[in-house]
């Protein structure tokens, strides 16, 4: 079946929940109101239905291949880039500046969620380059940001981010590469990194590499790392010193080339500083913050994607009479309640994270664009709680809706040829790079929580409270039910804040050990929040007599999320305020 852009239910979600309009009246944004995302989204999707989603399933079966140090792309790739980036899709949400169109991450994330859909192993080329753009807008100098960004946001040139090496992971205290200086102001880069998204591809004319290394001197730890800009090829139009000596064999997303890069065989790599020395790590978070909100969004794009294949699945695959006698002959398999059950699940979780992502986008926008000091800095801390749980939860929930879609399939879920299996292969490295799950989980307890003593945490349970209040004033029952859900969701998290906040004081093993269980409590609890504002303003919508068919689908798409899916807040409560023992009680060699 071929991929639709749910340009609706985005459209929805940027007026009723994300407050376009106000993000619309924000100084730069003027010219960005519904009507211009209304008409960017229904081109992105045009672009993407036609050019991008047709590569899919191609790349899954003719991955990109390396030969003799030279990276090819599946067949289709490099055209489908060029008109990619002749779209402008790149600069979308890039300063006017340096090329791009300035468009309020509100929008951009929804483009990045249909570009994502229609073929994740494409859409990490991009996602890479508009992380290399964004740490160059902040600690770039202004030689560096006029010499390289014009390029990549035009596409010409992609970027890259230079981390893990193979003995540092997570841990970058542990980078090795080093850079030695030079005379005339550059740096010589000597090291190996791996997994590096897009390091070779024959797409683009240049590859600007954004790379972690210590300088002679530096002080141990990550408080020795500094940024390096380190591009394929010099401005003398001459190769540097770094050449790709391999790419892995994966899981998934085969056709996005994942690169071992080696830099200095043939006496350094010419790379210049960014920014001030020692600070790399600061200026590379920029750059993760972006690419973690980016994952998250991909995971919805995967499930929503895996969604639309379980759909069209059910809708065509006979099999059994309905269990209530309603046709006296076998049915689609959409008839039985378990099959709807499953498809309702999938629909609640993806358009649940895709409210959340959106919201996160449009507090980010007003975060950097508000003229009042307060307004961004409130913004900038619901921004920062949100992205731990936009990650983190959003890409749990594509590994489940993926295997969701497997199942709707049956037996020919497990057969390559359906597709189905490919979007739950291509999901797991979702709750992997960027930070794994267990990353964001500690993020969300140590900086998020523990830090501030609860304090965002609690400003977001109070404004959870105060929608419990609209629905209180529904009078419906679907506000009813999802009141009940919500309020018993929000008691249960404000209980895990106060015990991980007690604990970190007192017993930091015992806060930790509950990370993960906390980060998808907290999602579910946020993802669903934004549901029950979907249930009032679409309750509101058909008391007015608009889009009565669609409105009707979003209350009972939020009705089945506070039954099925907030529901099981309470018991992640219950697995942090009383689990720890059982993490942390079994002797290690005992394992």
């Amino acid at each position: 079946m071929s991929y639709r852009a749910p340009v609706a239910d985005q459209l929805f979600v940027m007026k009723e929940l994300a407050g376009l309009d106000a993000v619309s009246r924000l100084p730069g944004f003027e010219e960005a109101g519904l009507d211009t995302a209304q008409a960017v989204l229904e081109e992105c999707a045009r672009f993407n239905e036609q050019v991008v989603a047709p590569l899919d399933r191609a790349g899954d079966t003719e991955p990109s291949t390396w030969h003799d140090g030279r990276v090819s792309t599946t067949p289709g790739f490099k055209a489908a880039f060029e008109q990619f980036a002749q779209g402008g899709w790149q600069g979308l949400q890039h300063p006017t500046q340096f090329g791009g169109q300035g468009l309020p991450k509100t929008i951009g994330a929804a483009c990045t969620e249909i570009l994502n859909s229609a073929n994740l192993s494409f859409a990490l080329c991009p996602l890479l380059t508009d992380g290399a753009i964004e740490a160059l807008l902040t600690a770039g100098s202004p030689q560096q940001q006029q010499q390289f960004i014009p390029k990549m946001v035009s596409g010409q040139w992609t970027g890259t981010m230079n981390l893990t090496e193979p003995q540092a992971g997570s841990d970058l205290s542990l980078v090795r590469t080093r850079a030695e200086p030079q005379p005339d102001g550059s740096f010589k880069i000597f090291g190996t990194k791996i997994f590096i998204t897009y390091g070779e591809h024959d797409m683009a004319d240049n590859i600007v590499h954004l790379v972690l290394a210590r300088v002679a001197g530096a002080p141990e730890g990550v408080k020795g790392i500094s940024l390096f800009v380190c591009p394929k090829v010099l401005a003398d139009g001459t190769h540097n010193d770094v050449h790709c000596v391999s790419i892995e064999h994966k899981l998934g997303i085969k056709a996005s080339p994942t690169a071992v890069l080696q830099y200095g065989d043939k006496g350094g790599a010419v790379g210049y500083l960014i920014g001030q020395e020692n600070r790399g790590l600061e200026y590379m978070f920029v750059m993760m913050n972006a690419a973690r909100f980016a994952v998250g969004v991909q995971g919805i794009a995967v499930a929503e994607r895996a969604y639309q294949k379980a759909v069209a699945y059910a809708r065509e695959r006979v099999q059994s009479r309905p269990v209530d006698g309603s046709l006296p002959r076998a049915a689609t398999i959409i008839h039985h309640p378990d099959v709807r059950r499953m498809l309702m699940t999938m629909r609640a979780y993806t358009e649940a994270c895709r409210a959340m992502a959106l919201v996160g986008a449009a507090a980010y926008d007003a975060a950097h664009a508000h003229p009042d000091a307060q307004s961004r800095q409130r913004n900038q801390a619901f921004y920062e709680f949100l992205v731990p749980l936009i990650k983190g939860f959003s890409t749990e929930m594509s590994l489940e809706v993926a295997s969701l879609g497997v199942q709707v399939h049956g037996g020919m879920g497990f057969i390559e040829e359906t597709g189905a299996a490919q979007h739950l292969r291509d999901a797991k490295i979702l709750t992997i790079y960027e930070g794994t799950t267990a990353i964001q989980a500690n993020d969300l307890v140590g900086r998020k929580t523990m830090r501030d003593g609860g304090t965002v945490a609690r400003a977001v349970a109070a404004q959870i409270e105060a929608t419990e209040g609209e629905l209180a004033g529904s009078g419906s029952e679907h506000a009813a039910v999802m009141l009940k859900r919500l309020r018993s969701a929000r008691q249960a998290f404000v209980d895990v804040v106060d015990y991980i906040v007690d604990k970190g004081r007192t017993d930091p093993n015992a806060a930790f050990a509950g990370s993960v269980p906390y980060l998808m409590l907290a999602g579910n609890l946020v993802a669903g929040w934004q549901m029950a504002r979907a249930l009032l303003a679409a309750e509101q919508r058909v008391a007015a007599g608009e889009q009565a068919e669609f409105m009707r689908a979003k209350i009972l798409t939020a009705r089945f999320y506070a039954d099925h899916i907030l529901t099981q807040v309470p018991g992640l409560r219950d697995s942090v305020v009383e689990g720890a023992a059982g993490v942390t009680g079994m002797a290690l060699e005992a394992f």
